[in-house]
């Protein structure tokens, strides 16, 4: 393909996504959807006729892609959202992912042999497509709360998050590890036994010990360096953290660690962490990450063939509701045992597992190793993600509704004005937001009595920013926008409350 038309052809392609969007918001469906929509149609049976079925292309492009989306997801996670749920959110995504690929591998194996007996599948294939659908998306998840305005209650929110966020690395990681024992069981015509499967558990903990420890070590090195650097051009700071996540997933990989695990955990730390050009880079990194989620799925989608999601949609539908209704949940509330969250929770919990654009790139895995019936077990996995956001993107609002467990979605404007830490300004704004019992309701700016240093910036009032002055008058509901140094802020805080945070 000429170079010229190739660009172009993405081009286009890039930009129908974006404006695309919007549609999912209408149909109260997933975005990824509608880029898996745009690549199929934009594939060798759609209308673009565009021929592309090269594994090994999709699996390396797609594990570039994961690593920029896996590091967004990090640097947007705050450690104080996290901590109250970060044990039962951890178990969720290391044991929770374990036990839902073990549930949705054996009875697999049991559909297969009462549905399909003359595939004559071995166990451990049927155990690696489980694997592959282990993981859930949370930008799924909360891109359908978000089109309707709706949240979720108590610790509902970063429970889900958190889980999702953090689980794609240990499904990457039994997929990889399944792939040769698949293989040797195909070529072999046998059956492992379970001393095969045994060294998962310390290949596993070395794997992630390595990278959550590598992981901590790039983030601190990076928030290091970007403090100490001084770069006489801003764009350098997103080039360097353009090679942090690079270095952090191929590094820790060099090193024995889990890639995917390592540049999550380098999100965190740096997202967590003060550094100067922060709020660019943590921009930047949305950016860049809407780009990999457009370039993923689109790209699954051209790698997709309809005709085939379209003949294995009996065998992906049996398997998706073995996932949706019998694995995820079993898995669910044995890792949820005495656990503070009701019933109500735990059944939401169960039922907000979409499947997301991991599932698809890691099914290219296998594919490209070769494996026995590799077309096949990557169009049940296309079939079953694409149910999983229909069917489970459609009815998380009514369900978390009728569990009592849904709340208002409380959105703030984009603020006009923003402070950028350069290492020039010693201070930094923070918002505080002035509860119905305030004391202070009534009061005008001059007589609220702030420390020195502590200067009003904008006032959020209705959806909308005010300037302030001496005289205007604090209500309720407003949120004040204060710049000051860390001293002053703290001393801001004890007059004015606690700072706005997210629930």
């Amino acid at each position: 393909m000429d170079l010229n038309y190739a660009l172009t052809i993405q081009a286009f392609l890039i930009l129908a996504c974006a404006c695309a969007s919007k549609i999912s918001s209408w149909i109260n469906l997933p975005v990824l959807v509608v880029f898996l929509a745009i690549g199929m149609l934009a594939g060798e049976q759609g209308i673009g006729k565009i021929q592309f079925s090269d594994p090994n292309i999709a699996n390396i492009i797609g594990s570039i892609a994961m690593a920029f989306i896996l590091f967004s997801g990090g640097f947007d996670t705050k450690f104080s959202s996290v901590r109250k749920v970060f044990l039962r959110g951890t178990l969720l995504s290391t044991l929770g992912v374990l036990l839902t690929a073990l549930f949705a591998g054996i009875l697999t194996y049991v559909f297969f042999l009462l549905v399909l007996p003359t595939k004559g599948l071995p166990f451990s294939w049927c155990l690696l497509l489980g694997s592959v659908i282990s993981s859930t998306d949370a930008a799924a998840v909360f891109a359908v709360l978000r089109s309707k305005k709706v949240s979720l209650r108590g610790k509902m929110q970063p429970l889900l998050e958190y889980e999702s966020g953090s689980n794609d690395p240990m499904a990457a990681f039994l997929t990889i590890f399944l792939i040769p024992i698949a293989m040797a069981d195909a070529k072999n015509g046998t059956q492992s036994g379970i001393v095969t499967y045994l060294p998962i558990f310390h290949i596993f903990l070395i794997r992630m010990m390595l990278a959550v420890f590598f992981g901590w070590l790039w983030g601190k090195l990076a928030t290091w360096l970007f403090n100490k650097i001084d770069l006489e051009y801003d764009g350098l700071y997103h080039v360097l953290a353009f090679g942090m996540v690079l270095l952090s997933f191929g590094g820790t990989e060099i090193l024995g660690g889990n890639g995917f695990m390592s540049v999550y955990v380098t999100g965190m730390v740096m997202g967590n962490g003060n550094f100067i050009y922060h709020n660019g880079v943590g921009r930047f990194y949305d950016g860049v990450a809407w780009l990999m989620q457009v370039v993923l799925f689109t790209m699954l989608g051209l790698l997709a063939t309809p005709s085939e999601v379209w003949d294995a949609r009996y065998i992906g539908l049996g398997i998706a509701c073995i996932l949706m209704f019998i694995a995820r949940p079993l898995a669910v509330f044995l890792c949820m045992v005495r656990s503070p969250f009701t019933i109500n929770e735990k059944l939401l919990v169960s039922w907000v597992g979409l499947r997301g654009g991991a599932p698809i790139m890691l099914a290219t895995f296998p594919w490209a190793a070769g494996l026995i019936e590799h077309n096949l077990m990557f169009h049940i996995v296309f079939f079953i993600v694409l149910t999983s956001v229909i069917l489970q993107g459609m009815t998380i609002m009514p369900i978390a509704k009728w569990l009592r467990l849904d709340r208002p979605l409380q959105v703030s404007p984009r603020v006009p004005l923003e402070f950028e830490n350069t290492g020039t300004l010693e201070g930094d704004t923070r918002e505080f937001e002035v509860l119905p019992s305030a004391a202070f309701i009534g009061k005008t700016l001059a007589t609220l009595g702030l420390p020195p240093g502590a200067l009003v910036l904008l006032i959020r009032r209705d959806g909308k920013f005010l300037v302030p002055y001496g005289k205007t008058e604090i209500q309720a509901g407003d949120s004040l926008m204060v710049l000051g140094s860390c001293e002053v802020l703290a001393e801001t805080e004890k007059v004015l409350g606690n700072p706005e945070t997210e629930d």
